[in-house]
């Protein structure tokens, strides 16, 4: 019998995640209208949906047949993408295939460490994707059960370098030196983008903004736009 992360792997080689997600007081944070992104995006040729927020998570998958890839975003400093075992727990709960989870070496808030919500999400029949944003967070996680791991916070965590497009070197260290699959994710903008990050190793790949955030692209337009 296939296993699930077999079966994940599989459905998500070399193929396209594409994340549903809107900051708080965006428009576009409505559950009714991030389902609606799923299904465009499973419409497009997604493997599978990036979700934030155990009802997103529901409502994502009892619409789509894609796998959903679920986390919950509690706060926005320090460790806030699914930040604690309960949080991890809920979002397994919610229908995800998959949590995805903050795995840098910050403090988590209840205590835990990230193995804790690994072994937690994984007797409770899911997979785990550890967002990471150096090289030997990626090691670690593997090491500590992740079945994948993905650059999300790469730029965004003090000790990773700022940057303003996917650090593609990442990848390429991460695939090399680990023996899950590797996401890229992060600051994709283009297909080139995408297409680069397989090249360098990515087993597949997750866009968000680019693809399902109109207020921040109508935004980058505008202040184009703006004479100085």
């Amino acid at each position: 019998m296939t296993s699930p992360s077999h079966r994940f792997n599989d459905a998500v080689a070399g193929r396209l995640i594409v994340s549903c997600q809107a900051p708080e007081g965006d428009p576009m944070r409505h559950t009714g209208t991030l389902v609606r992104l799923a299904l465009a995006a499973e419409a497009g040729g997604a493997a599978a949906v990036r979700a934030n927020a155990p009802e997103v998570v529901a409502a994502v998958a009892a619409a789509t047949p894609l796998p959903v890839v679920g986390l919950w975003k509690d706060g926005d400093t320090g460790v806030y993408i699914t930040p604690t075992v309960r949080h991890a727990l809920a979002v397994a709960g919610a229908g995800a295939a998959v949590v995805a989870a903050d795995a840098t070496d910050r403090p988590r808030p209840d205590g835990s460490v990230f193995a804790d919500l690994v072994r937690a999400v994984h007797e409770a029949g899911a997979l785990v994707m550890a967002d990471v944003s150096t090289l030997e967070e990626g090691v670690r996680a593997a090491r500590e059960g992740a079945d994948l791991v993905s650059t999300t916070l790469s730029g965004y965590v003090p000790g990773s370098p700022a940057q303003d497009g996917p650090d593609l070197g990442l990848v390429e260290r991460l695939a090399a030196a680990i023996g899950v699959p590797v996401v890229a994710e992060g600051r994709i903008a283009t297909p080139a983008d995408a297409a680069a990050a397989l090249a360098r190793g990515a087993h597949s790949v997750v866009v968000g903004t680019a693809i399902t955030a109109p207020t921040a692209l109508t935004r980058a337009f505008s202040r184009a736009l703006v004479t100085p």
